[in-house]
């Protein structure tokens, strides 16, 4: 009897247990791999802002409200201080200006939620890209064209080895650059510090 009970565990039980269990591991990745990766995340902030407007049909400079993204290793989000050089006057009754206007006169930060991120053991530096003439829609997607910001390109490792081995194939203005570039560095502590 014991045998057969076991025979019977062998041959239904642990295949069926095993098929469930590799079923649950697929999907629960395949689910996740959005997350993973940041790409197609794209959350609400505070205050609207369409790039599409500011960047796209009105063409102002990403470095305009990003001003430190050709001096610094990182990006910085803008104040509410550089949106008022222009809001002050421009389109003040506007609800979402009326919130800008709100964080600004008190001396308040905007909450912008961060939406490109790398990993907090990852040391990425901005400057050393766009000094080299890389467009910032290369890893951020033609930013001028949303409507609200949304990651469009994975920042895996992955995806960074593959621009620094093949920047030919992977930078779009790559023949008006290529004098300024070589291929990135390849080495871990370049990025892992």
């Amino acid at each position: 009897m014991k045998k057969l009970l076991l025979d019977y565990n062998l041959k239904v039980r642990v295949p069926i247990v095993l098929f469930v269990a590799i079923s649950v591991f697929a999907i629960t990745y395949y689910a996740s791999f959005a997350e993973r990766n940041g790409i197609g995340y794209s959350p609400e902030q505070p205050i609207k802002f369409s790039h599409k407007l500011h960047a796209g049909d009105m063409q102002i400079d990403c470095k305009y409200c990003h001003s430190g993204v050709d001096k610094s290793s990182f990006s910085n989000v803008p104040s509410a201080e550089t949106c008022m050089n222009c809001h002050s006057l421009a389109r003040t009754d506007r609800p979402e200006i009326q919130k800008l206007t709100q964080y600004y006169q008190e001396g308040k930060p905007i909450p912008w939620k961060r939406v490109h991120r790398v990993p907090e053991f990852v040391y990425f530096n901005h400057s050393s890209h766009v000094n080299k003439g890389i467009d910032c829609k290369n890893c951020h997607g033609d930013i001028a064209k949303m409507e609200q910001v949304g990651q469009v390109h994975s920042f895996t490792m992955g995806a960074c080895l593959d621009c620094h081995r093949n920047p030919d194939k992977n930078i779009a203005e790559f023949q008006q650059i290529k004098d300024n570039l070589k291929k990135g560095p390849q080495y871990c502590n370049a990025c892992h510090r």
